[in-house]
């Protein structure tokens, strides 16, 4: 499997659209405009051009895969703007030395972290990287949407050239788990024929109390969580929280 046409496939059918609401969430409740900005685990940077467009100046990508960051810098060339990019894994990069005043981290990436343990080295990870009193905007998935609307969720998607299926599933050995098989068939010129490409994706959450016991662990404050990309309260059936916290 290439996963550099896996990259573009993800990313072609995760579009500018789909990033609306975590495009206004984040224009809501980022306080420091003028600073510098870290969108963690920004992958092919869809909302750090878009925020760029509305005005925040100094913004970078931080992504795992190279792949990613190579479609990131496809689209800030194609937006006729600079982007910075860091490779690096959100567990360990205590070698970068930058500070931000903000750094942002939406759609489940901390749900592929596999413990609370990674979590945490992840959450420290923030804190080390934020200047004094700066702001961490993410989400996570809900024990609510792994354990009752995941299981057994099904997505298909087809256009000329390529179709997509998305199947979820519970993992019943560990608690709060979901494996998501993602299955694109893309058309190929040189066999006449669809060639499949495929991923499986394990997501894993926590009870709320957890996730705000390991950021005041890592040293934050001001603990703040909504739900609906900030504009409700949490609920028992609250699909998605979003964080909003201060660095102690």
């Amino acid at each position: 499997m290439n996963y550099q046409t896996f990259a573009k496939l993800y990313d072609d059918l995760f579009d500018e659209d789909a990033y609306a609401d975590w495009f206004q969430y984040a224009t809501k409740f980022i306080k420091n405009k003028d600073g510098k900005l870290l969108e963690l685990a920004g992958g092919a940077g869809r909302l750090a051009i878009q925020l760029k467009k509305a005005g925040y100046e100094d913004v970078t990508v931080f992504d795992l895969s190279t792949e990613m960051l190579a479609l990131a810098a496809q689209h800030a060339q194609e937006a006729d703007m600079m982007l910075p990019l860091i490779e690096g894994d959100m567990r360990e990069w205590s070698d970068y030395e930058q500070k931000f005043a903000t750094i942002t981290s939406f759609a489940d990436s901390f749900n592929y972290l596999a413990s609370e343990e990674e979590t945490l080295q992840a959450f420290k990870q923030v804190a080390a990287h934020l200047e004094a009193n700066g702001q961490f905007l993410f989400d996570v998935i809900s024990p609510w949407q792994t354990d009752v609307y995941y299981p057994g969720y099904m997505y298909n998607w087809h256009d000329d050239e390529t179709a997509f299926m998305w199947s979820s599933y519970g993992v019943e050995e560990q608690a709060h788990t979901v494996e998501h098989e993602l299955t694109f068939f893309v058309y190929n010129e040189e066999i006449d024929g669809f060639q499949q490409i495929q991923e499986v994706h394990t997501e894993r959450t926590y009870e709320l109390e957890t996730y705000k016991r390991l950021l005041t662990e890592a040293g934050f404050t001001n603990i703040e969580v909504l739900a609906d990309f900030g504009r409700e309260t949490v609920t028992a059936e609250s699909p998605r929280w979003f964080f909003n916290a201060t660095k102690a």
